[in-house]
């Protein structure tokens, strides 16, 4: 478990974005309350990410990043890393809570956050 929480570094956050996404990383400064990532988007949407919570304990490892400045349309953003220990290896689980002016709008983003989220989970 403290083996693949240690891999959460910028290399695995530049690996785990899919292929054609315009993103760049500004700022990575690591997985530890406070610390923050920047990123830079077409048409200077900006997104600004703050540590907010980080632990520990026998049976999992954390953080939370919550959005600070977040590119349009979204409004809140809080995303809880967790990588849990489990009898035959380590799961890596993603909670995402997300929110932008218009329920309706939400619902439309889902499936996109969905799949860039899917991306991932090889």
């Amino acid at each position: 478990m403290q083996a693949v929480f240690a891999q959460f570094d910028e290399h695995l956050f530049l690996k785990l974005n899919p292929p054609g996404l315009p993103v760049q990383l500004v700022r990575f400064d690591g997985c530890e309350v406070e610390d923050e990532v920047h990123l830079k988007f077409p048409f200077g949407m900006q997104w600004v990410s703050v540590i907010t919570k980080a632990g520990q304990t026998d049976k999992m490892c954390y953080f939370v990043d919550e959005g600070r400045r977040l590119p349009f349309p979204l409004k809140k953003w809080t995303h809880q890393h967790l990588v849990v220990k489990e009898t035959k290896g380590t799961a890596i689980v993603d909670d995402i809570f997300f929110q932008t002016q218009y329920k309706l709008l939400d619902v439309f983003i889902y499936p996109f956050l969905w799949l860039q989220f899917a991306y991932r989970k090889p």
